[in-house]
């Protein structure tokens, strides 16, 4: 399965994708789900980091998605991940699981310090994330709890403890 970079041709794609994956019963054609708008905005914001928007592909079809943009914590520069989805027919593939290992790798060669993210920890913790206090990473709302997951990389520093802020589109929520 080809996970490649997001190209601005996959807009389009990466949008439905986005629809499905995160659709409820009260969503609408009229009303998305909030991570459509989300994403848009941040392909569209001074946070967008091109070489992490990955897409996956099964035979030409873009299935997954995943996103990381410039966030901070206190100081120091780091990763938001997210959204990230895969369409309901190719879960359980390791796609997904696929997306979060290609975008650690990335960053781990482009000398990011850390990456944080809002997710379950029994799925995260594979990948070496854990609650972001135990690495003195605050949680933009403290009722978050252990959902608030990050994870330090080689270049990670002294800096990167303290309150974490994502990108300007998600505080715009």
């Amino acid at each position: 399965m080809p996970i490649r970079p997001f190209r601005s041709t996959d807009r389009d794609a990466v949008e439905r994708l986005l629809t499905i994956a995160f659709a409820t019963p009260t969503t609408s054609a009229d009303a998305p789900p909030i991570e459509v708008g989300l994403n848009t905005a941040l392909l569209d914001s001074d946070a967008l980091i091109p070489k992490l928007a990955l897409v996956a592909e099964v035979d030409g079809e873009v299935v997954g998605y995943c996103i990381s943009t410039r966030a901070s914590i206190g100081d120091a520069e780091a990763l938001g991940l997210g959204p990230i989805g895969v369409l309901p027919g190719h879960q359980g593939r390791g796609i997904g699981a696929a997306l979060i290992a290609e975008t650690v790798r990335v960053a781990e060669s482009h000398d990011e310090g850390a990456i944080v993210l809002l997710g379950d920890p029994a799925y995260y913790g594979r990948f070496g994330f854990v609650p972001g206090a135990e690495l003195g990473i605050l949680a933009p709302d403290p009722a978050w709890g252990e959902y608030f997951q990050a994870i330090h990389l080689a270049a990670a520093t002294d800096a990167h403890c303290g309150r974490f802020r994502y990108a300007r589109p998600f505080e715009e929520l």
